[in-house]
């Protein structure tokens, strides 16, 4: 069943003692916005794990592949899709418009989240109806540095270099702990151009509650979903400006607090009452 609503929707989680997002240009430090010192978490971050959720649960079912993955050759994917009957059959002029389709009908992150297909055989381009803004914390982190020790060694010769026992020396950075908030929004409108349907959608909001559960490792340390909001309008084009509904969700430090370890140190206030005619306000988690 196609949408028939646009969605606007607030996304809490957080973070204890791992590393969320580390910036390979920067020794894989957490990334932080220089000037405020407030954590942040790319949107690429996220879509991966809602990816990787649904490759785990769905296990390539027909509608539900995964374009964007580990060991991919992604124009062999694209290619694919000229070899299919449909595509084939078509003159070339429709060529690319087919195989955009049928790209968007068989891989869920095309659908969803959209992709540049032209490297291969050319499947278009395709904008996602789900976009999601870089998450930010809601107050400054600090990175805390710490020096690690490995037992083993890889080679002989790295062994014959070592003085002494075999202990080589590395670094690892985490977040005591964070909480960050994303932006999302979910256009009707693209997601009738792509495909995206109500079970898609609860496939999607399953992704955010459940993915940090089978997403762990030890540089992650502990990562858990604390709100989910969603605003939903009566219609494709909306009730209200997605802004105006964000500030109705406020996430504030207790005044009791003077440094946070856990998301007891936070309180969340969320405006209901006089909410703009046509919007419903939807809490999955919180």
């Amino acid at each position: 069943m196609s949408l028939q609503n646009r969605y606007d929707f607030l996304y809490l989680f957080d973070v204890k003692d791992g590393n969320p997002n580390g910036d390979p240009d920067a020794g894989n430090l957490p990334r932080i916005d220089a000037e405020t010192g407030m954590g942040l978490v790319t949107d690429v971050c996220l879509k991966r794990k809602v990816r990787n959720f649904v490759q785990l649960t769905q296990q390539e079912k027909t509608g539900y592949k995964i374009f964007v993955k580990e060991k991919a050759i992604l124009n062999n994917l694209i290619d694919e899709s000229h070899e299919q009957e449909a595509v084939a059959s078509k003159e070339k002029g429709d060529k690319t418009e087919a195989a955009k389709q049928w790209m968007c009908d068989n891989y869920f992150d095309v659908r969803t989240f959209g992709a540049v297909m032209s490297t291969g055989k050319n499947a278009g381009q395709v904008r996602g109806p789900i976009q999601l803004t870089f998450s930010r914390s809601i107050d400054p982190i600090v990175a805390s540095e710490h020096s690690i020790t490995r037992m083993a060694v890889t080679t002989e010769k790295e062994s014959e270099s070592q003085k002494g026992d075999n202990r080589t020396m590395g670094r690892k950075f985490t977040v005591p702990y964070g909480l960050y908030l994303c932006k999302g929004f979910i256009s009707a409108n693209l997601a009738n151009q792509t495909g995206f349907g109500e079970e898609d959608l609860t496939l999607f909001w399953q992704s955010l509650e459940q993915m940090f559960d089978h997403d762990r490792s030890a540089s992650r340390g502990e990562m858990s979903p604390r709100g989910l909001y969603i605003f939903k309008h009566s219609n494709e084009l909306g009730n209200a400006s997605a802004a105006s509904l964000f500030d109705r969700v406020k996430v504030t430090k207790k005044p009791e607090v003077d440094v946070a370890r856990s998301f007891d140190a936070y309180q969340v206030d969320v405006i209901e009452n006089g909410l703009p005619e046509g919007i419903e306000l939807i809490r999955k988690l919180g």
